[in-house]
């Protein structure tokens, strides 16, 4: 009975010792699933934080380049509201004989058209030169066309309102007489 029992014993160890090595073996798989499946998901949040990231760089250096834009042309309506006044003084000096401009007033009146000519200029605005060049629809308007003998047809041979442009942007369109 005693060999009966030792021989039970060692087959419940035995027993036992197998199901412990199913039982690693099963966790061991179990372990490295879950490894494999954490690993997969810490490579998904990193590409995703990296796409977030270049996003987000993305989006500064977009920001960067309107802000530069928008100063650029913050005072386009300010610079749209004095051109016409301009305009209005560059007509009324042309009125002044040369006889009268040494005169103080018209002295004066020259002093401040220079003046708002300086400021124009501080601020990015630029007269566009006309008489000569060849005529461009999107930087002039041609209010009339000659024939003039001796000039090629296209180029502007007079110009009736000054044209302007505000960092390289036409804001006002030159109305010229062109050769035809």
């Amino acid at each position: 009975m005693q060999n009966n029992v030792t021989n039970m014993t060692d087959e419940t160890n035995n027993k036992t010792d197998e199901l412990k090595n199913d039982a690693s073996q099963a966790s061991a798989v179990d372990v490295n699933d879950e490894f494999d499946e954490l690993k997969q998901k810490c490579e998904e949040y990193l590409n995703g934080w990296k796409r977030a990231q270049a996003d987000y760089q993305n989006f500064v250096k977009e920001t960067g380049k309107w802000r530069v834009e928008f100063v650029r042309f913050a005072n386009e309506n300010l610079v749209l509201g004095l051109l016409p006044i301009m305009d209005n003084f560059e007509a009324a000096f042309g009125l002044i004989s040369e006889s009268h401009r040494e005169a103080p007033v018209a002295v004066g009146f020259a002093h401040i058209k220079k003046q708002l000519e300086d400021f124009l200029k501080e601020n990015g605005v630029e007269r566009m030169k006309t008489v000569g060049e060849k005529f461009d629809p999107l930087r002039h308007e041609a209010i009339e066309h000659r024939q003039v003998e001796g000039t090629e047809a296209g180029v502007i041979i007079e110009e009736k309102k000054a044209g302007y442009e505000l960092n390289k942007k036409v804001v006002q369109a030159a109305k010229v007489i062109v050769a035809g």
